[in-house]
């Protein structure tokens, strides 16, 4: 693979990369942010988001790659032109996401103690995360549904929608962030749960965005979203086979993070929350990146969708070139400045020390 980028398939990548790259730093400050004014609490709070934040991860994020099933067959139904095809892919993945998030969220807000338990350093952790996972829990259906939509419009190749929706949410969820946390301006002081409870509402927010977006006359009558809505076993089980490979993927990396803090957690929790603030900071490095990735899931699907699998083949291979060069200015900042990236998120000396070295061996790699 050469390493000089192609000039014009690099633009085309750009054009459909740069929306959802927005969207995608968007969500990255948001996690800055979250991070940051927890980090302002205590060890105990910080270390109780880390546990609290991974675990609703976990399951969240297997979930959530029904997604990628649904963006993928909605592009190969854009390249061929079948936009009926395209809304009825929607249709059927707003149904799963529902279900499934209806049940789970039940599910961990009734068990988020016994969930937080076994990761958590002593009681008053597991405690303080068990109430964060409880509102992140509640907000599960909407995040998924959410998704959904997400995967439809990447799709069809409309990555603004994301951007602007996402600018909204994490402009609202900052803001409720500042209040709740705090009790700021006569609202009560949740501290850790009131960043879960503004994350939940920004969530509700969010998906509202994506249904009102979708009642627009293109979309409602060109895909004839919600028109005769009916369950179709076959794109079901289509939207299963392409994302399961990639949810039992992102499964396994997030529990082996999980049980990695888990297990930090019995030397302290300092070392806990050090490994929580090392995490975030690795978020913040990788979630831009998968802007390229969503480029190169449309940009592959369509062209393989109208048949042409030489263009669909030079779509990837450019998305990942630049996807590397990006990441590779991450590992530096990670390798030589550190302790700036660390401090973004919290001011507790113990925790910074504890992190460094740690940030820089990620950062070689």
């Amino acid at each position: 693979m050469k390493l000089v980028p192609d000039p014009g398939t690099s633009r085309e990548i750009l054009k459909l990369a740069s929306p959802a790259v927005a969207g995608l730093s968007a969500q990255m400050i948001l996690t800055v942010v979250d991070a940051a004014m927890v980090g302002r609490l205590d060890e105990v709070a910080l270390a109780a988001m880390g546990v609290g934040f991974l675990a609703v991860w976990v399951i969240t994020s297997f979930f959530s790659n029904l997604g990628v099933g649904t963006q993928t067959l909605v592009s190969r139904r854009q390249g061929e032109g079948n936009h009926v095809e395209a809304g009825a892919t929607l249709n059927n993945s707003l149904i799963m996401s529902l279900l499934i998030g209806t049940v789970l969220g039940f599910l961990g807000w009734h068990f988020s103690y016994e969930i937080a338990y076994p990761f958590a350093s002593n009681t008053q952790v597991a405690n303080e995360a068990a109430d964060y996972l409880k509102w992140r829990f509640i907000g599960l259906p909407f995040f998924l549904v959410m998704v959904s939509y997400r995967g439809f419009f990447f799709g069809v190749g409309n990555t603004r929608i994301f951007m602007y929706s996402a600018l909204i949410i994490n402009v609202l969820n900052i803001i409720l962030n500042y209040l709740l946390i705090f009790g700021h301006w006569g609202f009560p002081r949740l501290e850790l749960t009131g960043s879960a409870v503004a994350t939940t509402i920004a969530t509700f927010v969010g998906t509202a965005i994506f249904f009102l977006t979708s009642f627009n006359r293109a979309f409602r009558i060109g895909y004839r979203l919600f028109h005769r809505v009916k369950i179709n076993p076959a794109i079901i089980r289509n939207i299963f086979r392409i994302s399961l490979p990639v949810s039992f993927q992102y499964l396994f990396t997030l529990l082996g993070f999980l049980f990695f803090l888990a297990i930090i957690g019995r030397f302290g929790t300092t070392e806990q929350a050090a490994t929580q603030v090392v995490i975030t900071a690795i978020l913040i490095g990788f979630l831009p990146s998968q802007g390229f990735g969503i480029a190169a899931a449309t940009l592959v699907g369509q062209n393989l969708g109208n048949g042409n699998t030489h263009n669909a083949e030079r779509y990837g291979i450019e998305s990942a070139r630049l996807g590397f060069y990006f990441m590779f200015v991450v590992g530096i900042i990670f390798l030589v400045f550190p302790d700036a990236v660390l401090y973004i998120i919290t001011n507790n000396k113990p925790v910074i020390e504890t992190a460094r070295a740690p940030l820089r061996i990620v950062g070689a790699v």
